[in-house]
């Protein structure tokens, strides 16, 4: 396969990953918004920013972080190039420029959301509407990846899509469990307490995992176990050791056409992939879960990094 064609599958993927996670972000922040007790203390719009790698960015154009301006910088601004309206576009880009490597419900997926982007209007957004907007992008982001897993051949096109989408989400969990550590409490007495709890539970449940979480351990919600089903569980597709087993998988399975680059790609996988499988969650928390994500979300640019000099580029 031409280099050129698995950049452009490669991020054709992570673009609609990202739509997806960001959408995701902006639902969470949204529930912890409505937890808030104490207006003075709240910080959950800007840990969203922070959240998606955003912060310097977002603070040359805007002071402070508030409900309006988050919103409209990570959905619609154009001078953001991952807002979500951006990425949808720069995913319909990348899918054009490789349109016979795509099959016709992949590519009508891609297209569809994006000529559909334009009857959502930054200037129209109230609660109901934007909370249509986010569900309509997850439900595209959704249904491109179930048409990609149904309909393409299992070569190298497929692998590439694949590695995208999971190395972009393994990141994407990393940064979302890593919002609860920027959302300050009012009080160090609230942790543990009604508020801490529902935080908690709104991650769960933006990334689908309420149910998950109640099959597995089946009590109430603990910070301990949440860390544990997004970071270690392998039955949970949008945990970091699932994904980071997809990604050591279809790895193995590309046909490089030159081994000794795409060796080291594999290395880190693997070693990644072999960290996470084996981690103990509570060692983790106890030696700091904010310094255990950060690390993973900076290895985890180098993997993609090292994807690009080995297959891509």
């Amino acid at each position: 396969m031409l280099a050129r064609t698995a950049d452009n599958l490669y991020w054709l993927a992570r673009y609609m990953e990202r739509a997806d996670y960001l959408a995701r972000l902006l639902q969470v922040a949204g529930h912890m918004s409505a937890l808030r007790v104490d207006a003075s203390h709240g910080s959950e719009w800007e840990s969203a920013i922070v959240a998606a790698g955003c912060r310097e960015g977002y603070f040359e154009k805007h002071a402070r972080a508030d409900e309006a301006t988050v919103i409209q910088f990570l959905a619609f601004d154009r001078d953001n190039s991952s807002s979500i309206v951006n990425c949808i576009e720069t995913a319909r880009r990348n899918a054009r420029a490789v349109r016979t490597a795509l099959t016709a419900d992949m590519w009508e997926a891609v297209n569809a959301s994006w000529q559909e982007l334009s009857s959502y209007r930054a200037d129209a957004m109230d609660a109901d509407h934007l909370a249509e907007f986010l569900d309509w992008v997850k439900a595209r982001v959704g249904l491109f990846h179930g048409v990609c897993s149904n309909n393409m051949l299992r070569r190298d096109g497929f692998h590439f899509t694949r590695v995208g989408q999971f190395l972009e989400r393994a990141d994407n969990t990393a940064r979302l469990l890593d919002v609860k550590y920027h959302v300050k409490l009012a009080q160090v007495s609230d942790v543990g307490g009604v508020v801490d709890y529902y935080q908690w539970l709104a991650i769960l449940r933006v990334v689908s995992a309420r149910r998950a979480y109640r099959v597995l351990f089946k009590g109430v919600v603990e910070p301990a176990r949440v860390a544990e089903l997004l970071i270690t569980s392998s039955v949970f597709p949008r945990s970091l050791t699932f994904c980071y087993q997809m990604i050591t998988q279809h790895l193995d399975a590309i046909e490089s056409q030159d081994p000794r680059l795409a060796a080291e790609a594999k290395r880190q996988a693997n070693s990644l992939y072999a960290d996470l499988r084996y981690a103990n969650v509570d060692t983790v928390i106890e030696k700091g879960l904010h310094e255990y994500l950060t690390q993973l979300i900076e290895r985890t640019a180098e993997l993609g990094a090292q994807i690009a000099r080995g297959h891509l580029f």
